[in-house]
């Protein structure tokens, strides 16, 4: 890179690179020396966003999660969606129950290993792979007992489609968590979703605000407010602490870029937005991009041959990682985790 490119040319490069066109959901996420997540903004420069020492490390990810995966125009689109998502069950963010753990794991095992065949799949063979960050014996029969009786015969195409529509219906769905703690001291889970703003306790939803419910967002410091007006004229403030000022500004910029995304009806409404009561006082932010509806508009205009997909199989587990400390997802082929190195140019 020049040393003054901007971060939409990074991203621009990545996409071509993908030949994905349907790009609007996906980003660049870094993380700092401090170890706080940022996203890549596509208006300034890539080497004044970095607080680190070249190359720098990052990854491109989904960023809004689409609102009906399986509305999604191109192929190779649901196939990064269904990457990330199989992230994120992996690691926890993906919350659901026995019965739709298995379904989901098993559509993974289709897509990825094909039909069950008894001369390369021996007994026990599903617990090779690591889906969720700990399962059951019991868990893997019944994972290995849907795959071989119930998707046989299922494309990875279809099998991919399946499981973002299975996926798309749990209350954790495009779940991103950032953790914070309560006006109580008790640890949470904040997240923008499709279809709002919700907290998480443990493994239960006890808040979900819909977009058009959401009328403000701030903070101070390492405070977090939320301004809610339900039916009946009925307002509330949700507060949080997150556990810095810098997780709780970056906590308030994916709030901002997620409402805007979601409820807007065109990024013509977008409008710059303050962190303060106060006038020009505190943070300002801007999101920068299309919203959703008018990418759906888009993608209903693309017209080519789809592009040749190149998928790889499950890589067998040599352990079980947990959430936080273990290695990444084993499932995930090698070529599709290389992380973006970037070098920096002078001129």
């Amino acid at each position: 890179l020049q040393r003054d490119a901007k971060g939409q040319y990074l991203f621009d490069l990545l996409c071509h690179h993908l030949n994905l066109l349907e790009k609007d959901y996906f980003g660049i996420r870094f993380v700092d020396p401090d170890k706080q997540r940022h996203w890549l903004e596509f208006t300034k420069s890539v080497v004044k966003q970095m607080r680190a020492q070249p190359p720098f490390t990052m990854c491109f990810r989904v960023k809004f999660y689409p609102t009906d995966p399986a509305a999604l125009k191109e192929e190779i689109t649901r196939y990064l969606v269904f990457l990330q998502i199989k992230r994120d069950l992996y690691h926890g963010r993906l919350l659901c129950k026995t019965s739709d753990a298995a379904l989901l794991a098993a559509y993974i095992l289709q897509a990825e290993i094909g039909d069950y065949d008894p001369g390369k799949h021996p007994e026990g063979y599903s617990s090779k792979f690591q889906f969720f960050p700990k399962h059951s014996e019991k868990l893997e029969r019944k994972i290995a007992e849907i795959h071989k009786s119930e998707l046989s015969g299922q494309t990875p195409a279809t099998s991919e489609l399946n499981f973002l529509r299975k996926a798309q219906t749990l209350e954790t769905y495009g779940v991103d968590p950032h953790p914070c703690k309560d006006v109580s001291g008790n640890a949470a889970f904040l997240a923008f979703t499709p279809f709002g703003f919700v907290v998480l306790q443990g493994n239960k939803r006890v808040h979900f605000i819909k977009w058009n419910e959401v009328t403000k967002m701030k903070f101070e410091g390492k405070t977090f407010y939320l301004y809610v007006s339900q039916k009946e004229e009925k307002k509330i403030v949700l507060t949080y602490f997150a556990p810095t000022p810098e997780a709780c500004k970056h906590l308030w910029k994916c709030g901002i870029e997620n409402q805007a995304f979601y409820k807007l009806e065109k990024s013509s409404q977008v409008r710059t937005v303050s962190s303060s009561n106060l006038f020009f006082k505190g943070s300002r932010f801007r999101y920068s991009g299309r919203v959703a509806k008018e990418v759906m508009e888009s993608s209903a205009k693309i017209k080519r041959e789809p592009p040749e997909i190149h998928r790889a199989g499950l890589v067998p587990s040599r352990s079980c990682p947990s959430i936080t400390h273990g290695p990444r997802l084993s499932s995930v082929p090698r070529t599709r985790r290389r992380a973006v190195h970037i070098s920096i140019m002078e001129g």
